[in-house]
């Protein structure tokens, strides 16, 4: 019999059997499924393919299972279905199709997982054709949507909002152009007929492609994760709050961080009102009428209608539970501390998004909690803030004086931004003579502890000043303060961290203004530079000693010439270092070009600053000091000396000159006073000491009167008995002038006395 080859049935093998049951035909897929080519097994009896010879009747059953011999000789295991056939001229044939056992099984399995998958309703299942229309659904979930039973052929647009529509079609989109698929992504789903309804949908989709690779559409597996998707959000928006909040130890700012994040969170505007307490550091405290002056203080999302800016409110209620306004859609939650009232919060959305539920409320009056900690902390923060700045100024001196030796500015950057304290510090101190002493000094450490160390090193050099020490003298008797200091330490004090003094440096500075000199002495501190009328910069050549607190090395002085203008610059490491650490010698050679570059003539407030912006970084970790002193000369012609020999007759002389020059200066109505004051001091001089005795008299913005002797004993005021003949002079002295007092000198002592130049009116 003549062997033919039927066409291929889509991979099905498939085989033409005669009325004796002979093979007389055999199909490409047949051949490639059994090995066998169709010459080989056309015109044979389909039997001889059996596996099993008891397999007689295969072709009466119609249809089952059945083991094939191959052309590799494994048997095949298939599913075979016969179709009879009218043949020619009445000849009856039959159709006998056949398949892998395995393969019908999985073609079973995929039809079982369709068919279920769309009869389920946990998880929501569409097919599109490649435009997106609609082929098939599983009915269950759509309900929701509004849609009748009929879906085939509507699309997306049919039956949802426009802006829900248009983003589930550019996803589906995607796949289809791109191939990939997308996972787990959310959209929010409205139907038209209800846009406050709705729900969150993840969307999973993947390409649909024929037999032959061509694109006809997508399926897309959808469920509804509304819950979850408030659920996730609730707890990012309370995450986001949690780490917002309590950020910054400003008041404002974290009410600014609490409207930034409920918005978008929780709604579409949101308002902080603080009590205006809270800004000063205090506890609200509400009136008998429970109410409170309360501030706008952030808000955030678009104006309300009312218009109302951020500041004063006036004087409202606070506190109450969390509560909920129906309309338009709001929340308003109490911020509350132990210490009492703060404020509230108040949130409100579009009256299309509907209520809030009662989740939304718990969730805000959680944050409301987290919120109330951060700005209770916030207060604290201030009214500590406030003491320590307090401390800090009560510590330091003004930032610009004025005295006649001469004009200082000060620039003082800590690095403890949090409280605005550090442990450099500097002081300009008067002293006797017209003179000035300026100092600058560095604390080991920083903050509120190193800020009470430096108080008392800066009151000690105040005291020690007030004797009016030499330089290198100060420095000594400071550096045993420090040492005893050091071991006076309490075990309480380190524990409570208190700054160790020693290791501390100072600088300090006598400036005369008559002989036009300064003295300078330093304990490890850098040395001043001196900016000359031309701008010439130069470092003083001082020899710096140990830094305090080492004990048993000596101190040195260093003497200069200053002309009139001439500014000086005291400073602390923390300029010159850069912030970091840097290289002092060219953070000197830095400081010295703006020196150099600075306008020092005018505004020395305004000078300094721009020096340590420009030396300053954004690394600092050392409190910046920078004092500048514009130096004065008083002229010759407002001075006058005499010099005297031990005799009492001497004094009448002194008395005539001294009157002589108080008229030349204009000064009469001091004449009698001075006249009485010198008489007192050159007699206690020439009695006790003995000569030559130096008389000084120094016009500035006070009259100084000086006596010089060789002795070293300091005079000592006490109050006399009615029966003394003397004991009364320096008594007299006291009452008659403004301050006076003495000092040591390499030649003996000085005492002197001050008088203002416009005494106040005598009472009587």
């Amino acid at each position: 019999m003549e062997s033919r080859r039927l066409p291929n049935n889509d991979g099905v093998a498939a085989a033409l059997v005669d009325a004796d049951g002979r093979v007389v035909g055999w199909t490409a897929a047949a051949e490639q499924l059994l090995a066998l080519d169709a010459a080989q097994v056309t015109g044979r009896p389909a039997r001889e393919l059996l596996a099993d010879d008891n397999e007689q009747n295969v072709l009466d059953r119609g249809s089952g299972e059945v083991r094939l011999r191959t052309g590799s000789g494994v048997p095949l295991e298939v599913s075979y279905q016969v179709l009879p056939l009218a043949g020619e001229g009445g000849e009856v044939r039959a159709l006998v199709l056949a398949t892998p056992a395995d393969t019908v099984a999985r073609r079973r399995q995929d039809e079982a997982f369709t068919r279920e998958l769309f009869l389920q309703d946990q998880l929501g299942l569409a097919v599109f054709d490649a435009d997106l229309r609609l082929l098939r659904t599983n009915t269950h979930l759509l309900p929701y949507t509004g849609l009748p039973d009929g879906l085939a052929g509507s699309k997306l647009h049919d039956y949802l909002q426009p802006d829900d529509a248009d983003a589930a079609e550019a996803i589906l989109r995607h796949v289809i152009t791109t191939g990939e698929p997308v996972v787990r992504t959310a959209l929010r789903i409205r139907p038209l007929d209800d846009p406050r309804g709705g729900a969150v949908m993840e969307i999973q989709a993947f390409r649909l492609l024929a037999l032959d690779g061509a694109v006809i559409g997508v399926t897309a597996l959808f469920g509804d994760v509304t819950e979850l998707h408030r659920y996730r959000r609730r707890a990012d928006v309370l995450h986001r709050a949690t780490a917002a909040v309590g950020a910054s130890l400003s008041v404002a700012g974290n009410a600014e961080d609490l409207a930034g994040v409920l918005v978008p969170g929780l709604g579409d505007r949101v308002e902080v009102d603080i009590a205006e307490a809270v800004f000063t550091g205090d506890e609200p405290q509400p009136a008998a009428d429970g109410r409170l002056a309360v501030r706008r203080t952030a808000t955030a999302g678009p104006p309300r209608t009312d218009g109302r800016p951020l500041g004063p409110l006036g004087r409202e209620t606070l506190g109450g539970p969390v509560e909920a306004i129906a309309d338009p859609p709001s929340m308003r939650a109490p911020l509350q501390a132990r210490s009492g009232p703060l404020g509230r919060v108040t949130v409100h959305r579009d009256p299309v998004e509907g209520p809030y539920a009662r989740e939304d409320l718990e969730l805000l009056r959680e944050i409301a909690t987290r919120a109330s900690l951060a700005l209770d902390n916030a207060r604290r923060y201030t009214r500590e803030h406030r003491a320590a700045v307090g401390l800090q100024r009560s510590l330091l001196p003004p930032a610009e004086t004025a005295v006649p030796a001469a004009t200082t500015a000060s620039v003082y950057r800590p690095t403890d931004t949090a409280t605005g304290v550090g442990g450099d510090w500097f002081d300009v101190i008067p002293l006797s003579s017209a003179r000035v002493a300026l100092v600058a000094g560095d604390v080991v450490g920083h903050g509120l502890q190193a800020s009470a160390t430096m108080g008392r090193l800066r009151t000690a050099v105040r005291t020690l000043a007030d004797l009016d020490l030499e330089p290198d003298e100060l420095l000594v008797h400071l550096d045993d303060l420090v040492s005893q200091l050091v071991v006076e330490g309490s075990e309480e004090e380190r524990e409570r961290g208190v700054a160790d003094p020693s290791g501390a440096t100072c600088v300090y500075a006598v400036y005369d203004p008559v002989a036009g000199i300064c003295q300078t002495a330093s304990a490890g501190h850098p040395p001043p530079a001196l900016v000359h009328p031309d701008g010439r910069v130069e470092y003083l050549p001082v020899n710096p000693g140990p830094p305090l607190g080492i004990g048993g090395l000596p101190f040195e002085t260093a003497e200069c010439a200053m002309r009139a203008g001439s500014v000086l610059a005291l400073y602390t490491d923390g300029l010159i270092e850069g912030g970091n650490g840097g290289d002092v010698d060219e953070g000197m050679e830095q400081l010295a070009a703006q020196l150099a570059e600075a306008d020092l003539t005018g505004d020395l407030a305004a000078a300094g600053r721009a020096i340590v912006a420009e030396m300053s970084t954004a690394e600092q970790n050392d409190d910046v000091t920078l004092l500048l002193a514009r130096l004065n000369h008083v002229l010759p012609e407002d001075t006058a000396a005499w010099t005297i020999e031990a005799d009492p007759s001497a004094v009448a002389g002194v008395r005539e000159s001294a009157s002589r020059t108080l008229e030349q200066w204009g000064l009469g109505e001091l004449v009698f006073t001075t006249e009485l004051v010198l008489s007192e001091l050159v007699t206690n001089a020439i009695r006790y000491a003995g000569g030559p005795v130096m008389v000084r008299l120094i016009r500035s913005s006070v009259l100084t009167c000086e006596v010089s002797d060789p002795s070293a004993t300091q005079p000592r005021m006490r109050r006399a008995r009615l029966t003394d003949e003397g004991g009364r002079g320096l008594y007299l002295v006291a009452q008659l002038t403004e301050r006076w007092g003495s000092r040591y000198t390499r030649n003996g002592k000085t005492i002197w006395a001050e008088q203002l130049l416009e005494p106040p009116p005598l009472s009587w």
